[in-house]
Order: C-alpha cells, then structure tokens, then sequence
C-alpha cells in the first residue's frame, strides 16, 4: 500500500453557520467516518497556519483584511458565503496544510491529504473571480497555495480540479501564468458561469489552462473519456513530480448542487490513473454521499493502481465537447 499522509485539525470544525447551511462541519464528519470504516484513516498530521507573507502572495492585502475584519462575529459576506469567529484561524490552517502537503509531495511519492475547511477554489486574488457573483463558499484558495509552492520547488505545477463547479479563483490567480497549468473538468453553464472551452490563459500562458465543461446529467462513461482523453496525455507530456487535484464531490449521484450522475467508477478510475505520481489532494466540494463514497473511491483507486475499463455509454454532446477542447488547445498539446 502507498503511504497516504493526512493533515487534518479540528479547527477545521470551528468555520460554522447559523441555522443549516451546506458547507458545514458535519462535511468533515462525513470524511472521518467513511476512511474509518475502510481503514485508511491513519497517518494524521495537525498543519500550522500559512504565514502572513505567503498568504499574501496569494490574494490581495484588501480582500485578507476584509476578512480579517468580518471574522470577528458571524455574518454573510455574500448570499452563498458566511465567515464566524472561527474562520480566520481555519482558513490559515487550511492554507497551511495545503502548503505543507504540497512539501511533503515534492519528497514523498504518495497521496497526500488535506481534509480541510473552509474550501478555495472559487476565492481569487482579491475574492470573487471572474465576475462570478459570489465566493460560492470559499474563503482562501488553498490549491493555489499548494500549486505556488510545487512551482517554486519544481519550477512548474499541474492542477487537476474535478470538482463539479469550475475553479475560477485558481484560474484568475494563475491566468498569465504559464508555470502553472490547470485542467478542469467540470459542469458547464452553472455556477460560475466561466471555464469554457476557449479559457485560454493569458497573453503569454496560452495553453496553460485547460478548461472541459462537460454537459448536464453527465455520469461516468462520459467523465472517464474525457479524463482518458484530454486529462492524461496533458498528464504524460508533462511528467510532474506532483499533481494538485482541487477534488470535489459534488458531482456524485444524489448530492443536490448540481445534475452530474458521478459513482464510485469515476473517482477510483481518477485516482488509480495517478496512481504513478504523487498526488496533494485538496478537499473543494461535495456535501453528502460524495463524500462518503467517492473521496474513499479515489484513494483506494490511488492505492490499487487499477483502471477500470474503457467507457462505452457516451453521448454525443460530450464527445463534440471532447473535440472541441482538442481543436482549441491542439496549438500547446497533442491528444
């Protein structure tokens, strides 16, 4: 079995609402139960806090202030997003355990876990990202921090977000970038609105980012041809040492936000085609049985290292949309 490292605190706990709200810290007791009943809750490390410096590498002295400030009490920031009097010290160990797992990558092949809260994805440098309305529930973007470390260490980082909604913040923070290429498979025309085909990268980072939005009520045949074709050979030509997925599991069957019919094939098939690299995952999404079934799916497909067969139920949008990515990135990348 290939050591997994966890950094997990429960602190992470301490970011909560008032009254019910879908981000919240029973997630994290979804996780704990589901790896304890399989056995792979093991190898526990309590992260330190990001510094102030490498905080602010990330997002905007402004928009780290505003959230400073707003954490002293309970309130809403936006109509999706809330801060209390525990997010500030959560959302520095949340970007702390990312940044140190992304350490811990660059010299131990394995997976590494951050199981953490609040989550990141859509947070750009000073908040919401490209015109998106709302913080869609993040505060800090942890996969950007792991990515700059990766990148500082190795020179360039690969991300890999599979959460169902497009990772805006990460994409805005890196846009002109080309050190970091960042792939995203995700639901196309929901929540952000952004992460179609023709998202680029900026004037000298074209073919950095890698944007495949899938078509509603897509399962796993189709995510699975996607993935071989488009997510791979990006994977293969690039050879990294470590891979930063953003996972989210909120496109898993019965989970509310979004029209996916993801299972257990989908994420064990991830997971288990990374299986050779060493992998930093930084938990985004998924608020019920995605997280009970499929985060455990794709660490035991990362254990086993076994690919499931090739896809055969596939539709025809998601194949126009596979071709479509192809002929819009075909300049930077061979499929």
């Amino acid at each position: 079995m290939i050591p997994t490292t966890i950094f997990y605190s429960p602190k992470f706990l301490d970011h909560r609402p008032r009254g019910y709200h879908p981000e919240n810290p029973g997630r994290l007791a979804l996780v704990l139960e589901a790896l304890r009943e399989r056995g792979l809750w093991a190898n526990v490390k309590e992260p330190n806090p990001i510094s102030e410096e490498e905080l602010l590498s990330i997002h905007a002295a402004e928009y780290v202030e505003a959230i400073r400030t707003a954490s002293k009490s309970f309130t809403y920031i936006d109509p999706d997003t809330y801060v209390s009097p525990g997010t500030w010290e959560a959302a520095l160990l949340a970007m702390g355990a990312a940044r140190e797992a992304a350490l811990l990558g660059t010299k131990e092949r394995g997976l590494h876990l951050v199981l953490s809260r609040p989550p990141g994805h859509h947070a750009g440098r000073s908040g919401r990202a490209l015109g998106a309305p709302t913080l869609g529930f993040c505060i800090f973007n942890n996969a950007a921090a792991a990515a700059r470390v990766v990148k500082d260490e190795k020179g360039k980082a690969l991300v890999i977000d599979f959460d169902a909604h497009h990772g805006n913040g990460t994409q805005e923070i890196f846009w002109t970038d080309s050190n970091v290429v960042h792939v995203d498979i995700h639901e196309r025309d929901i929540y952000p609105w952004t992460g179609y085909e023709a998202d680029i990268g900026g004037k000298g980072a074209e073919g950095s980012k890698v944007n495949i939005p899938m078509p509603h009520y897509a399962g796993d045949d189709n995510y699975i041809l996607a993935w071989n074709e488009v997510v791979l050979p990006i994977v293969e030509a690039l050879k990294p040492k470590v891979i930063i997925v953003s996972a989210g599991f909120d496109g898993f069957k019965g989970e509310n936000l979004t029209t996916l019919m993801l299972t257990e094939r989908f994420f064990h098939h991830a997971g288990a085609t990374l299986s050779n690299f060493s992998v930093v995952m930084v938990l985004e999404g998924g608020y019920g049985v995605g997280l009970k079934k499929g985060l455990p799916a794709f660490i035991e497909g990362y254990e086993r290292g076994e690919p499931i067969e090739e896809p055969r139920d596939i539709s025809y949008e998601t194949l126009r949309i596979i071709r479509g990515v192809k002929e819009v990135q075909k300049e930077w990348w061979q499929f």
